[in-house]
This record gives C-alpha cells, sequence and structure tokens, in this order.
C-alpha cells in the first residue's frame, strides 16, 4: 500500500478518535477531565496534519516523470 494512503487512513483514524472521545464525555459515558479532552483535541489536529500530509504525498507520487 501506497505511504500516502498509509497516512490518509491514520489521519481519519485519529480524527474519528477525535469526534467519538468528546460525544462520549458529552453523554457521561467516559468522565470529563482535562487530560482525555487535550488527548482529543491532540488526536484531530494530528489527524488533520496528518491527512492532508498523506494527501499531498499521495497526489506527488501520481506524477510521472516530467518530458
Amino acid at each position: 500500500m501506497d505511504r500516502g494512503i498509509r497516512l490518509i487512513t491514520l489521519g481519519f483514524v485519529l480524527l474519528v478518535l477525535g469526534w467519538i472521545l468528546p460525544i462520549l464525555m458529552v453523554l457521561r459515558l467516559m468522565a470529563p477531565n482535562m487530560g482525555l479532552s487535550f488527548l482529543s483535541f491532540s488526536s484531530s489536529v494530528a489527524g488533520l496534519l496528518l491527512g492532508l500530509a498523506g494527501i499531498a504525498q499521495h497526489t506527488r507520487s501520481g506524477r510521472g516523470p516530467t518530458p
């Protein structure tokens, strides 16, 4: 599998984790605390950055040799 696709997949997983954790805290299925909120925010930002880097790498690797 292409490295760009792996980065996109990892970024997507981190973004979903950053979305699910706050919902679980709002529904009081997990005790809300500062560390968990920071983990949620960090995973969301890291997922966004990794996804964008994966998209850039995937599009760059798809180009053929320039004439």
